[in-house]
């Protein structure tokens, strides 16, 4: 992932003690770092990096009511939240599960657009959109070329990595994505008769009803708390008979949580309520993991379904 956003507090000592804190943080003096990011923190208090960080170290130290007060200051110091206490705050149990601040998704793609292929593909052995096309391939019974899906919307498009999936099998690919930076690199590929920079609920609802044959998503929902509403929309903009595919992580759980990763694990039985409730049928639910973490697999989901 991408480094930590830093946002100055315009304060040079504060912004110096900032830069300190985080040497002894990497030399593995938690205490002193967390001392000297209290004295940023204090000496300006409008400065949510600092207030971000302290959280971040008061949890290395197993002082959770403190990190839950620092993160708090971050988010009153900046409304938009673009370090992301709010779900540092629900990991610790100090809120319910809500939607991501956009701007804290926008923030962290954007920076983390560069090297975002590297990262996955070489790092995390990632491998969503190949496990998305195997799963749509079998729901179809096996795809012959040329491509049959004339009309397909990528959301979440990210560098566009599903469509370099999916492009022998689908064409005319409109892309979503919240992050410019990400678009930027998806435009780069070619494959994109359209993209736009739109939160991914928005974006589908600014699309023409009965438009696409095909819906894909590959690690992406896993960005929203609550499937139903983006499924929705998917079924209203799908032509009959089109199809939805979807990768998501999960739980051993039914409804929702936010992982160590800070990403949404959504249960089995919430994928098939959202499904059902948009009146699509469901095709395959499969166990599967996109990526590894920390030398494990991380447990997720693919989901296929039709539109009738």
């Amino acid at each position: 992932m991408p480094a930590s956003l830093f946002l100055s507090s315009g304060d040079l000592i504060a912004d110096r003690r900032f830069d300190f804190a985080r040497d002894l943080q990497l030399r593995g003096d938690i205490a002193a770092a967390a001392d000297l990011m209290a004295q940023a923190a204090e000496r300006a208090p409008h400065f949510a990096s600092a207030w971000f960080a302290l959280g971040e170290l008061k949890q290395q130290l197993n002082l959770h009511g403190e990190a839950i007060q620092a993160y708090r200051k971050a988010k009153d110091a900046d409304p938009e939240d673009r370090h992301g206490a709010k779900l540092r705050l629900i990991r610790l149990g100090a809120e319910k599960v809500s939607d991501m601040p956009p701007a804290y998704v926008r923030a962290l793609f954007d920076q983390y657009a560069p090297t975002f292929e590297d990262a996955l593909l070489n790092n995390l052995n990632y491998r969503g959109p190949e496990l998305l096309l195997r799963a749509v391939l079998s729901a179809c019974g096996g795809l012959k070329r040329p491509a049959c899906f004339k009309s397909t919307i990528d959301l979440g498009c990210g560098t566009g990595l599903a469509a370099r999936a999916f492009e022998k099998n689908a064409n005319g690919f409109v892309g979503i994505d919240l992050s410019p930076g990400m678009i930027a690199k998806a435009e780069a590929t070619g494959l994109y008769r359209r993209l736009e920079v739109a939160d991914m609920v928005e974006g589908l609802k600014a699309e023409a009803d009965a438009s696409f044959d095909l819906a894909l998503s590959a690690d992406a929902i896993i960005y929203l708390p609550d499937l139903a509403p983006a499924v929705r929309e998917v079924a209203r903009v799908l032509r009959p008979d089109g199809l939805v595919a979807f990768t998501t992580e999960t739980h051993p759980g039914d409804g929702v949580v936010i992982g160590a990763g800070l990403r949404y694990a959504h249960g089995a039985a919430h994928v098939r309520g959202a499904i059902a409730a948009a009146g699509l049928a469901l095709c395959s639910l499969e166990e599967v993991s996109t990526r590894t973490e920390n030398e494990a697999p991380v447990p997720g989901l693919i989901a296929v379904a039709r539109k009738a």
